[in-house]
């Protein structure tokens, strides 16, 4: 049986299945409804189809479940079966109560029927589907094991077919390599004999180069004493050139440092004079405010200095902090003199 078959089965089984299912709902629903609807109060009589709905879809849950159970090959345990016969047991009970009541043995057996039939059916379905299962499970198992065989087959052939073809390959490997020895044998004679011929030719022409190479090695050692004569010459002239520019550097740096001393001892002198009684000439202003300038004394200390306004002072500040500021000078110097 192939898998198409094996589907074919078990939608059979499953449609009638799920119509006998169908069929004892239907009946139930109509044999027990009338039943409960005498036993229940008269506002109640609308709820008297509830309970065989109830016991109806427990039904239909264990039927569905058992089917996917197994499809899947699995188990449910003993409460699946407790729910199953506890479901088929009631259906049966409501179905013939009406008739078991009545002491009617004939309705007792005709209500039994469908109740029976789905109880009976419930268990053979199940029974089916595991039987099916197995089946298939042993039928893919071995139809997977022909495939594996097949597969071992067709390796075993690719590996022996593998084997031949390296042999093959190895035979002919070994003549190609004795036809290479062969002709290897015949070329290194040859060779050997071009080898003597050069040797000889190339020992002549090392003699030439080494006499010539000689002679050039010659002329290149005097020609490098020249260059060594010349190069001692120019290191002394450029270390005479080195030794009077450091002089010059070292003469110029005591002077620049005579210089500066000089000037700070002048700033000190300017401003040791302390406070000016009156405004000094400009002059002297200028010299006291740039001393106060380098010194780092504040504007006002500048002013108490040289007598001159503070504005005048500021102007100065400014102008040694940024001499591009220049432009304005004049300006400023006429204020300062107003002031």
């Amino acid at each position: 049986m192939n898998s198409v078959q094996t589907r074919s089965a078990e939608r059979a089984l499953s449609g009638g299945t799920w119509l006998i299912v169908c069929g004892a709902m239907l009946y139930s629903i109509l044999t027990v409804t009338p039943l409960m609807a005498a036993h229940t109060a008269e506002e109640w009589d609308w709820t008297a189809p509830i309970l065989p709905l109830v016991v109806d879809a427990a039904v239909v849950i264990v039927v569905k479940l058992d089917d996917v159970l197994a499809r899947l090959g699995g188990h449910g345990g003993r409460w699946p079966v407790v729910l199953r016969w506890m479901t088929g047991l009631m259906t049966l009970a409501l179905n013939t109560a009406d008739s078991a009541l009545k002491k009617d043995l004939v309705g007792v057996a005709v209500h039994a029927v469908a109740p029976l039939l789905l109880i009976v059916t419930a268990e053979t379905s199940l029974a089916y589907r595991r039987a099916i299962a197995r089946a298939v499970a042993a039928l893919e198992a071995e139809q997977q094991a022909e495939r594996e065989r097949r597969e071992q087959a067709a390796r075993e052939r690719a590996a022996q077919a593998r084997a031949e073809a390296r042999e093959e390959r190895e035979h002919a490997a070994q003549l190609a390599r004795e036809q290479r020895e062969h002709e290897a044998a015949l070329a290194r004679e040859q060779a050997e004999r071009e080898e003597r011929q050069h040797r000889e030719e190339r020992e002549a022409r090392e003699r030439a180069e080494a006499a010539e190479r000689a002679e050039r090695e010659r002329r290149e050692r005097e020609r490098e004493q020249r260059e060594q004569e010349r190069e001692r010459a120019e290191r002394e002239a450029t270390a005479r050139l080195a030794r009077e520019r450091a002089d010059r550097e070292a003469r110029e740096r005591r002077e620049h440092q005579e210089r500066e001393e000089r000037a700070e001892r002048e700033r000190a002198a300017l401003l040791a004079r302390g406070p000016a009684n009156g405004k000094l000439p400009e002059d002297d202003a200028r010299q006291i405010v740039a001393a106060a300038f380098s010194a780092g004394l504040s504007v006002r200390s500048a002013a108490e200095l040289c007598g001159w306004s503070v504005g005048w002072v500021s102007t100065r500040y400014a102008e040694h902090r940024d001499p591009s500021a220049g432009s304005g000078v004049g300006l400023h110097a006429v204020e300062g003199v107003g002031a």
